[in-house]
């Protein structure tokens, strides 16, 4: 996807908004707003928005992870699954 074909100005948007929504929906490709020839808004698929949303809280959980190994901050399976059925019987599941 090249982007740079995707770059509208405002008053672009602002006679065509219908069809802007549009074509976010059919091709799925997001549109860049410019505002005096400098880009300043990415419009996106509301469908595709939450794709994204959800790649970055899973990149966010295994940058967390890493962390957490770089500093030593881990148990082994079996004692964390022993913990997990000990949880579990204790709460009647």
């Amino acid at each position: 996807m090249k982007l740079s074909e995707q770059v509208r100005p405002i008053s672009y948007l602002k006679a065509h908004a219908p069809e802007v929504i549009r074509q976010l929906g059919d091709d799925r490709r997001p549109v860049v707003i410019t505002l005096h020839g400098e880009a300043k808004a990415v419009l996106q698929d509301l469908a595709q928005y939450e794709e994204t949303q959800a790649t970055l809280a899973l990149l966010k959980v295994l940058a967390l992870t890493n962390k957490q190994v770089e500093e030593g901050e881990v148990r082994p399976a079996k004692e964390t699954f022993a913990r997990l059925r000990a949880r579990l019987s204790n709460s009647g599941i």
